[in-house]
């Protein structure tokens, strides 16, 4: 367990931009990646606005004909991950296949293929359902096309725990890593389940913002007039490796993975603990994992999801962990701009938090406009920052009180 674990590639789908420039120029702009559904006729609905991928086509990373018949969380992880390939320099043949392995978590799956198929075996009956529909929509088809288009032979797994799923991907194919189990690991979070079905569930909920009238203002985590979240999609995916494997090959390395936490609230389906007891064992187990002190952490890319009840549990968390220095490190939510990716938000905060790492620069918490009085830390309000960053923490918090918590550190040979 004692084999170092770097960060040599970068891929991203995002609202805010396709591509790893696209979407950290569009993050250190502050621009907002939310605005009226598009996917289906939203009237009607108490929420009508979402953080869509814009001007995404699967035919640029598949086949035309595979393209029509791949859901789009799956086309995301595809494109994500051919972008992180390409940018590590990994190359995937018979000499390391069964070495290299792919694990990615998502929330839902193909839910806009669920939809579509009942409607099709209601009005038409089930002879006219597709060959394809079970393929589009179960989870562990991220990884397992990623390995059929990539060649990666190696450990292939999906995790399915709601919000954290990212971050726990991640982390645990770090852990593969460390214990031998493979040599470099294609891991991140994925999710597209904008569709009627998902609002209307998420509306129910009373979860999501009903800014409907300022699509770009509605997603404010930590600030007072929060009133839910904005549903987003996209992918975020990293190629992790081996230290040793990362110098032989003369790659780029981005940062080094450091910590992971992971905790269980037991206590409420859908609102984390008031104390914030299950985040702040989460960091705790992050911090020690990584045998720093508190005070090392420079930056935490927060869940910040912008309900009322998050935002405010995860700031406790934060001030019980961190205790005087909560004060002076940064803390930002880049769901400000992006929205809430469900299950991708581990991949691709953790993406965000490499480039932090790798830039000097934090990205903002947008829509920071009224203070909250319980919500009190430096969020790094509207505008980007430069600073240097040691140690970068990104949380995430899923329903069913499923924590995770990952560090990652600027790499020092």
């Amino acid at each position: 367990m004692d084999r170092r674990v770097v960060i040599t590639g970068l891929g991203l789908v995002t609202p805010v931009g396709i591509g790893v420039n696209e979407t950290w120029e569009a993050l250190c702009a502050g621009k907002s990646g939310v605005a009226e559904i598009t996917t289906f006729d939203p009237t009607g609905f108490a929420t009508r606005i979402a953080a869509e991928v814009k001007g995404f086509d699967p035919a640029d990373y598949l086949p035309k004909k595979e393209a029509k018949r791949t859901s789009p969380f799956i086309a995301f992880a595809i494109a994500a991950t051919r972008m992180a390939l390409e940018d590590s320099g990994l190359i995937i043949d018979e000499s390391n296949a069964g070495r290299v392995g792919v694990l990615t978590g998502c929330g839902l799956g193909g839910l806009h293929i669920l939809e579509e198929v009942t409607r099709i075996v209601d009005k038409k009956g089930p002879k006219r359902v597709t060959p394809f529909f079970i393929p589009m929509l179960i989870g562990n088809m991220a990884p397992g096309m990623i390995s059929i288009h990539f060649g990666a032979k190696g450990p292939n797994a999906s995790v399915a725990t709601a919000c954290a799923a990212g971050s726990h991907a991640i982390g645990d194919a770090c852990n593969l890593i460390k214990r031998g189990a493979a040599d470099a690991m294609i891991a991140g979070g994925v999710e597209s389940t904008i569709t009627a079905t998902a609002i209307a569930g998420f509306n129910s909920m009373k979860a999501l913002s009903k800014r409907n009238d300022e699509p770009e203002k509605a997603s404010r985590p930590f600030d007072a007039d929060r009133d839910g979240f904005v549903i987003g999609e996209g992918c975020g995916i990293m190629i992790l490796e081996t230290l040793e494997g990362a110098l032989a090959r003369g790659a780029t390395i981005y940062a080094e993975v450091g910590g992971y936490g992971m905790s269980g609230d037991g206590y409420h389906m859908t609102s984390p603990a008031p104390d914030g007891d299950g985040a702040v064992r989460c960091m705790q187990a992050a911090i020690e994992d990584a045998g720093i002190t508190y005070e090392s952490v420079d930056y935490i890319n927060a869940h910040g999801t912008s309900t009322p009840l998050n935002d405010l549990y995860e700031t406790r968390a934060i001030k019980t962990v961190f205790k005087e220095h909560a004060h002076t490190l940064c803390v930002s939510s880049t769901k400000s701009m992006t929205g809430h990716l469900l299950g991708g938000a581990g991949g691709v905060e953790g993406v965000f938090s490499v480039l932090s790492i790798h830039h000097g620069v934090i990205p903002p918490t947008i829509n920071y406009e009224t203070p909250d009085d319980e919500c009190d830390l430096d969020y790094v309000p509207n505008v980007a920052r430069k600073k240097e960053i040691s140690f970068a923490m990104s949380n995430s918090f899923g329903f069913g009180g499923t924590n995770a918590t990952l560090i990652f550190k600027k790499f020092e040979a």
